[in-house]
């Protein structure tokens, strides 16, 4: 029985002027939290079908009840017709989607069990496009994925079944597998005992190049679990440390599964390997010096048969060389490198064959190029660079040697895949504003569309600051770029406190890239300021490597220059409640400025050096600031100690937090233990907070509750020593 409702002329129009009213009202935004990360989707990875007509993506996600990333690879038309969808669900993450030759099958890595592929997404021609197809129109409706059922026999042609068995005991490596776009399951392809990474298809569609490890011990387990090495280097920061495998290139064949490795050695990794157009031969990239562990970071380019033999060495510089990139004739091998340490890499050309390199220089390219694709049928390679806080794509003519810039704005444009035979390029943007999300244009940078809105929904919750640019002049006359971000409810004739952030590497830059604790900091009601000051990239290789031989000296006068700068150009911020913080680098600048200036009133430091004696011979690189520093420890002692924060500890009144990871390689933990026992002894109000199983990287790859508590203990500090609250809670309490 249909109930029958009666509204009166006066009820309805209540009800009507509610409605609009309501309809009117602004929609009430909120400051950012450090827990608002737990919601975030992070894009990454794009790559284009062979007709230019669709793209696979990996969104990551966060698993807060478990504390874990979670990625699954999506689909989109790149006409924008269709919405994304999702491809897998697996609750092993799948990544680094590959398109086949013929855009008939999708290559990806997954760490999943064999016997788990039925928690991968259905792609029938029902629910998801035939690549080479015309999309289904955007007025069709689109089916969410379903689980598929358990499959008793693979429907990839020719996988066999025994590559897909693994003992439940097994601790799952990643593997290749492979999906049919046309409709069907995904297959495991190869069952390496240590695992898949870096997967390319040959040409023609039948094989596939990869790296896997291996060593000794694969065939001869170790009867000991001791430690024992007999060469300099021994662990890396986020690998940990080091055993006896390397990474080896393998060729599998896609329809019998059967691998091949066809680089060895026990000495070297070989990496980065890249297919010739003809797929007879690869280039990759490899350290085999001649030196066991160079403590170097000497790498150069060879050329091996795709079957196995004697190689070619292409380049012979002393730094490293990378990013190999056939020609499409063949004929010649595009590469990066650097003839010696701390100068600018370059674009070089190598005949495939072997010779002498060229380099491709342009009068104008003073910046590091990074990531290669041919364009133009030969005529024109494509890069990726920073300049200036922005990142962009950029073109380089082969023959005239010129450069021009591709993409504009003030954003950072990465993660280019682009297809010559189509005209087209996807890329990922983000700002200062928004995380990454999907673009696709013409390879002359027109036409440009936005593909995906991945955190739209959030966006339209938060208050978010935009950013402001300035330049001032730093040590030397130099120009300095700074920025500045108002903090949210910002109003004129009030005073706000400021946090100066400054950068880690030195060999970086800050700019209009999303960071998530800038806005974090805004949304407190605290003004951000960060700036670029000498030996950061961006600004060419002069500007880079003016910090040699002057850390804690004209960095340091670039870094406070820019405060003053903004405490006189800024009326409405607060002189007497100044706080300082970093990472690394910018943890070493922290630890400094507050050791030779009283003016901050807290400070927290991250992943920081103290003491560079110490740090010299516990880091993951072996005599690392031998540049810095214009030698070695043992030649310039005196001058590794002077340039120590931990000499001037005694001078220290600022409150500092110090955030350190036991598992740090880069910069180990004891160093953040020597700033806090001195900063103890001299009664300066500190704290040390240590996360456990985390490396140098915790801020940016931290477990998701690590990396927001980390952000947390930041904002208790300045809580409670720029606003003064004494009753701020320690978020471990």
């Amino acid at each position: 029985m249909k109930k029958i409702v009666c509204l009166s002329g006066t009820t309805l129009f209540v009800a009507l002027l509610f409605v609009t009213t309501w309809a009117q009202r602004p929609e009430t935004k909120r400051g950012i939290t450090p827990e608002d990360y737990f919601a975030f989707e992070f894009l990454s990875d794009p790559n284009l079908s062979p007709d230019g007509k669709w793209v696979v993506y990996v969104v990551t996600t966060i698993d807060q009840r478990q504390n874990r990333r979670q990625s699954n690879i999506w689909l989109v038309a790149t006409d924008g017709s269709q919405p994304p969808r999702q491809l897998t669900n697996s609750p092993q993450s799948s990544n680094s989607p590959r398109w086949s030759p013929d855009g008939q099958y999708l290559a990806f890595l997954s760490s999943r069990p064999a016997g788990a592929e039925s928690n991968t997404a259905q792609t029938n021609p029902q629910t998801n496009p035939q690549p080479n197809a015309s999309p289904t129109p955007a007025s069709s409706p689109m089916q969410a994925p379903t689980p598929e059922p358990t499959p008793t026999t693979p429907s990839t042609p020719g996988v066999s079944s025994a590559l897909s068995t693994t003992s439940a005991a097994e601790t799952p490596r990643t593997q290749v597998y492979l999906l049919p776009m046309q409709g069907g399951e995904p297959r495991r392809l190869t069952n390496l005992k240590n695992g898949a990474s870096n997967v390319q298809w040959s040409p023609d569609g039948t094989r596939i190049v990869l790296l896997s490890r291996t060593g000794p011990s694969d065939e001869h387990p170790s009867r000991s679990d001791v430690r024992h090495y007999f060469h300099p280097s021994y662990k890396f920061n986020d690998t940990g440390w080091f055993d006896d495998k390397r990474s080896h290139i393998f060729v599998v064949d896609v329809k019998t599964g059967a691998s091949k490795r066809i680089t060895s050695g026990e000495d070297w990794n070989d990496t980065d390997p890249q297919w010739s157009p003809d797929g007879t031969r690869i280039a990759f990239v490899s350290d085999r010096t001649g030196k066991a562990f160079d403590e170097s970071r000497n790498s150069d380019v060879w050329v091996i048969s795709a079957a196995g033999g004697a190689l070619t060495k292409i380049s012979d510089h002393e730094e490293e060389d990378n990013n190999p990139r056939w020609s499409p004739d063949g004929r010649t091998i595009a590469f990066i490198g650097a003839v010696h340490e701390r100068d600018h890499p370059k674009i070089w050309l190598a005949p495939s064959m072997g010779g002498a390199p060229s380099t491709l220089a342009a009068k104008d390219l003073d910046l590091i190029p990074s990531a290669l694709a041919w364009v133009e049928h030969g005529r024109a390679l494509y890069f990726g660079t920073g300049v200036k806080g922005e990142y962009h794509i950029f073109r380089i003519d082969v023959g005239a040697k010129t450069i021009q810039q591709v993409t504009h704005g003030a954003r950072a444009v990465r993660g280019a895949d682009i297809n010559d035979q189509t005209g087209r390029m996807v890329y990922t943007v983000n700002d200062f504003k928004h995380l990454d999300d999907l673009y696709v244009a013409d390879l002359n940078g027109q036409h440009e569309r936005q593909l995906t809105h991945l955190n739209e929904r959030l966006w339209h919750q938060l208050q978010l600051q935009d950013v402001e640019r300035f330049t001032y002049k730093g040590a030397d006359g130099w120009d300095i770029d700074g920025f500045l971000v108002k903090p949210v409810g910002w109003q004129a004739g009030k005073k706000y406190p400021l946090i100066l952030s400054v950068h880690g590497g030195p060999a970086g830059q800050y700019g209009v890239d999303w960071f998530h604790e800038f806005q974090v900091y805004a949304a407190r009601g605290w003004a951000v300021l960060y700036t670029n000051p000498r030996g950061s990239t961006g600004y060419g290789q002069r500007f880079e490597r003016g910090i040699e031989g002057e850390w804690g000296r004209k960095d340091y006068t670039d870094i406070m220059n820019g405060v003053e700068t903004a405490l006189n150009k800024y009326s409405w911020l607060d002189r007497d409640r100044l706080g300082v913080t970093g990472g690394s680098y910018g943890g070493y600048m922290t630890n400094w400025i507050v050791g030779h200036t009283n003016m901050f009133k807290a400070a927290v430091t991250l992943r920081s050096v103290v003491d560079f004696i110490s740090d010299e011979g516990t880091r993951d690189g072996a005599y690392g600031h031998r540049l810095d520093f214009g030698g070695d420890l043992f030649e310039k002692f005196d001058l590794y100690w002077e340039r120590s924060p931990l000499k001037y500890a005694m001078n220290v009144k600022t409150p500092i937090l110090i955030l350190h990871s036991d598992n740090d390689y880069r910069v180990p933990l004891e160093q953040g233990e020597q700033w806090f026992r001195a900063l103890q002894h001299f009664g300066v109000p500190s704290e040390i907070v240590i996360f456990p199983r985390e490396n140098h990287n915790l801020t940016r790859t931290g477990e998701p509750k690590h990396l927001v508590e980390s952000l947390n203990w930041q904002v208790y500090w300045f809580d409670r020593y720029l606003n003064g609250n004494t009753a701020a809670v320690a978020p471990d309490r």
